[in-house]
């Protein structure tokens, strides 16, 4: 919009939540600002403000480089920076007797001590404590956790970063929250399937016990329901996948107003079913739900395909989907079938999708790895073409910093030195000396350096 003085547009400015003022580039100076960011002018400077408060409606991937500070707690990285995720309320007698004990905790603070007492109390790192391990099959489990001071609620349907201390190395893991914000207790719960060959998810499901501590981060995600728009939700979910339809069902029942809803299902077995009694239960008592299990084993491994998501099954379970939205959540080919068949009816606008892994292209047959060399750490590795560099490293015995393990958060971000490294996503080729490239998506394509 025009500033109205002839110059560059003016921005909308966000300062705390849901307050706006209206400033052109040219008019930094400290009493344009509102009261509430005039101190981070006079402590910082002109540029630290505009750093930390995000121009509305700017949000170019030039603008997310130029505002450093995240400007929701959304864009934060939430495991390693919860304290900058959510600020503590400026002008407070905490926060004023705070500055003042952190000068004699220096270089730590005093959220550094309060942990020693209680780590659900921290500032610089929000916290988790285990509460409750819940099998729900052989190999999934719900952990119930307590969140600490920071924490804010959810939306049923988003995620939580967790982090895990496991043999010495500090991995970051995504998971669904399974349950929904209108728990009572203030607790909330993921459930984790054990993935095979997974390292992190066996862990969690075998080891992790009432009374453990774990860094969390904040809820993200787009994959929910709206607020006011009437819909008639399909859920297709498989494994794991139905953790977010389960949070959905358990908040619209809590707020009462389950909509006409159908449920299609797909585990190997019946005792495989994550939830699988809740939500019989859940069918039998509100007729308005829909739930169809389909047991894609229960023939036996020659007849299994016949069992796989199918418009003939579409059809069959659920006649009316072309008029309801639908949220898909389960393993990338019951995902890819998905998004298929609802661009080839041309209602890609009505489905909705959450991914637990990145997309993957195909790697081409003559596709070769090569030497990975990790310069910081002075570590090299083999690593063929199909593997994430990232896990290359950690097979190496190194820890470098991740987090979605998807190419979405860019949180592992690292310089390429030289060499070759290809997308897994879309197989582009990259070999640009000093781009920066995503260790989490990118597997060798030849030798290559890596600042890490």
């Amino acid at each position: 919009m025009d500033n109205g003085r002839g110059g560059s547009p003016a921005h909308s400015v966000r300062i705390g939540y849901g307050r706006t003022c209206h400033l052109s580039p040219q008019a930094c100076r400290r009493e344009d600002f509102p009261p509430g960011a005039r101190g981070a002018v006079a402590e910082s400077g002109v540029k630290l403000a505009w750093r930390a408060w995000r121009p509305v409606g700017s949000t170019t991937a030039a603008d997310k480089n130029n505002y450093m500070l995240p400007a929701t707690q959304d864009e934060a990285d939430p495991v390693t920076d919860t304290a900058r995720a959510q600020p503590r309320p400026q002008g407070s007698l905490l926060s004023a007797i705070t500055r003042i004990t952190d000068l004699f905790t220096f270089p730590l603070r005093t959220s550094h001590y309060v942990e020693l007492v209680n780590p659900l109390w921290t500032t610089h790192q929000l916290q988790a404590r285990v509460m409750e391990v819940w099998d729900e099959t052989r190999d999934a489990r719900t952990i119930t956790l307590k969140p600490g001071l920071n924490w804010r609620g959810h939306r049923a349907g988003q995620h939580v970063r967790v982090g895990l201390p496991v043999e010495g190395q500090h991995y970051t893991r995504t998971y669904t929250i399974s349950s929904p914000p209108e728990r009572p207790d203030g607790c909330f719960t993921i459930t984790v399937k054990v993935v095979e060959g997974g390292r992190i998810s066996r862990h969690i499901v075998r080891n992790l016990k009432p009374g453990d501590y774990l860094p969390i981060g904040l809820p993200q995600g787009e994959f929910f329901l709206p607020d006011a728009q009437p819909v008639k939700p399909l859920f297709i979910s498989a494994g794991s996948g139905i953790t977010p339809a389960r949070s959905m069902l358990r908040s619209l029942l809590a707020q009462e107003r389950l909509p006409d809803t159908v449920h299609i299902h797909y585990a190997p077995h019946a005792f495989d079913t994550i939830f699988g009694q809740e939500l019989r239960a859940m069918a039998d008592h509100h007729p308005r739900y829909r739930f169809h299990p389909v047991y894609t084993r229960e023939l036996g491994e020659q007849q299994r395909e016949k069992q796989y998501f199918s418009l003939a099954q579409l059809e069959q379970l659920c006649p009316d989907w072309r008029e309801r939205d639908c949220y898909a959540c389960g393993p990338q080919s019951l995902l890819a079938s998905v998004e298929a068949l609802w661009q080839e009816a041309g209602l890609s606008r009505r489905l909705h999708v959450e991914r637990f892994r990145a997309a993957f292209a195909q790697v081409p047959a003559d596709a070769v790895g090569g030497a990975v060399a990790f310069a910081k750490s002075g570590v090299t590795a083999q690593a063929d073409s199909a593997t994430s560099l990232l896990r290359v490293a950690e097979d190496a015995g190194l820890n470098p910093a991740h987090g979605c393990r998807m190419g979405i958060c860019h949180a592992c971000d690292t310089t390429l030195l030289s060499g070759c490294v290809r997308d897994l996503r879309t197989g582009e080729v990259r070999n640009e000396a000093g781009s920066i490239v995503q260790p989490c998506i990118c597997a060798a394509a030849g030798d290559c350096t890596l600042d890490l």
